[in-house]
């Protein structure tokens, strides 16, 4: 049986790369909206408009005055763009005027995930993510593929069927001394090696143990 100890204590050592997301970043309001972005889509298309985007925009003030028009011209090829302009422009608004620094930071207050989660398109898996990557959170962004992989893993049951439930679980079932990297090893692992399709269970360190990797699902 592949435990989450076991996964955790093993496949991070054969990740051929930094463990760490791979969303395109300025700062850490950038970042933000690189995760709002990010939903439903995938790292490599919104890193595709991100670095001219965040050039013309590296802060809220900035952002908020190219208007969603503005904003949208630049994130046309991200799926659900209209909303996400919308969510970008708004919390853009509602950020504006609290650090005029191009290095941008969140004030501490949004340091609470409960405070985080009044700005505008900032949900809970979106929250999740930005206190684990911009302040080492033990916090589970629970995206597609930790969503797909905890149930193929059979981590979590079948009613488990919202991300909201999947993050609960998991924070019971891993270590919590893995908390911090759950959601970059189990992104990295499934969006390369435990992939939604045609998973490379040979390449995989923990197959022997998994029950999936004979059947491929």
């Amino acid at each position: 049986m592949l435990t989450p100890e076991k996964y955790f204590s093993l496949v991070p050592k054969t990740i051929n790369m930094e463990i760490r997301s791979e969303l395109y970043s300025t700062n850490e309001f950038t970042f933000a909206v690189a995760v709002i972005l990010s939903a439903q889509a995938t790292d490599k298309k919104v890193n595709e408009v991100t670095p001219a985007l965040f050039a013309a925009a590296p802060t809220p003030e900035k952002m908020a005055a190219l208007g969603m028009d503005g904003i949208k011209k630049y994130i046309s090829q991200i799926s659900f763009f209209n909303n996400k302009a919308k969510s970008i422009y708004n919390l853009a608004q509602q950020l504006s005027g609290l650090c005029s620094d191009e290095k941008w930071c969140f004030p501490k207050k949004y340091h609470n995930r409960d405070e985080l989660m009044k700005l505008p398109g900032i949900g809970q898996k979106t929250a999740n993510v930005v206190m684990n990557v911009l302040w080492g959170a033990k916090t589970i962004g629970v995206d597609t593929h930790v969503f797909r992989n905890a149930h193929r893993y059979g981590w979590v049951g079948e009613n488990d069927n919202t991300p909201e439930k999947v993050e609960e679980k998991l924070l019971k079932i891993v270590p919590k001394k893995y908390h911090s990297i759950v959601n970059h090893v189990m992104v990295l692992h499934g969006r390369y090696t435990c992939r939604a399709l045609s998973p490379k269970c040979e390449q995989c360190p923990v197959a022997k143990w998994c029950n999936c990797a004979d059947k491929k699902i």
